[in-house]
């Protein structure tokens, strides 16, 4: 996994390279896993080739396995201001209405995160989607709420 996921590896993060960062996720089965392998290496991939890894996380996000919808919805964890947030609402919206612990949780933290970069989308986001299970949004809106904005 660190080799994996390490800077001096990253040219390494290529959409051939799915599978070698897919079986880790399915396998492992646990957010010891897919946490990491999201925010660094798919979120590596998703930086260095666009296209298809927006495809790939899209179809991820609809996938019957939860870890796989969790690595979807965490990919852009530290993209800032570089988060494509269709892509974001798009690895969000298959799962919202899931009661899975871990899926409520990475929404959540995915929105909190991205809050700190735009405010203003989470809110919306938030408040549009009001079948957000009620983890996700106090989850989301935690640094808003410290900011008084909701």
């Amino acid at each position: 996994m660190e080799l994996l996921l390490s800077g001096r590896y990253s040219r390494w993060l290529e959409p051939a390279r799915v599978p070698m960062v897919e079986e880790p996720v399915v396998t492992g089965a646990w957010w010891d896993y897919a946490d990491p392998i999201a925010a660094r290496g798919m979120g590596t991939m998703l930086a260095a080739h666009p296209r298809p890894v927006k495809a790939l996380l899209r179809d991820w996000a609809r996938d019957g396995d939860i870890w796989k919808r969790r690595t979807a919805i965490l990919a852009q964890l530290r993209a800032g201001r570089a988060t494509d947030t269709a892509l974001l609402a798009d690895a969000i919206r298959p799962s919202i209405a899931d009661p899975e612990f871990f899926l409520r949780k990475g929404i959540g933290w995915a929105l909190r995160e991205y809050s700190r970069t735009d405010p203003g989308w989470v809110l919306a986001f938030t408040e549009t989607h009001t079948g957000l299970s009620p983890l996700s949004r106090r989850e989301a809106l935690k640094h808003l709420e410290r900011k008084g904005l909701p």
